[in-house]
């Protein structure tokens, strides 16, 4: 085979995922216009027997306000390490076969979001809560 032929075929499969990506188009984000997504959080739990487990939180905040969901999706790196030490705390504490207080969470996950932006206006929504 002549080897420019392959090397032009070779970049044309490569490109070809790009051009599909770009194809789609520009994608709505999911929860609506006033949901702020915040990727998984995790905690490390120790199981029964001494072994390690992983308590992993899914959550998102609501903003109708514009201003403020600005001020939010700026302070993303902030409210996650608040959060990711929260939950760290919590599933370090958690007992062997205990479920997870979602409502403490809540409350508490929803404290330091209003402190750290300074005000309330930001909802926060747990979505799941899975200790494994």
């Amino acid at each position: 085979m002549d080897r420019r032929l392959f090397l032009t075929l070779a970049t044309l499969a490569a490109a070809a995922p790009a051009w599909a990506i770009a194809a789609e188009g520009e994608k709505k984000p999911a929860g609506g216009g006033s949901y702020v997504a915040i990727n998984t959080l995790l905690g490390a739990t120790i199981r029964a027997g001494g072994r390690h487990g992983v308590m992993s939180v899914d959550c998102g905040l609501d903003v109708p306000d514009a201003t403020l969901r600005t001020r939010v999706e700026q302070s993303i790196p902030r409210l996650r390490a608040a959060y990711v030490q929260t939950i760290q705390t919590y599933a370090a504490g958690l007992s062997d076969g205990a479920l997870p207080n979602a409502d403490y969470l809540g409350q508490t996950l929803q404290r330091q979001t209003d402190a750290i932006l300074g005000r309330p206006g930001a909802r926060l929504l747990l979505g799941g809560i899975v200790v494994n």
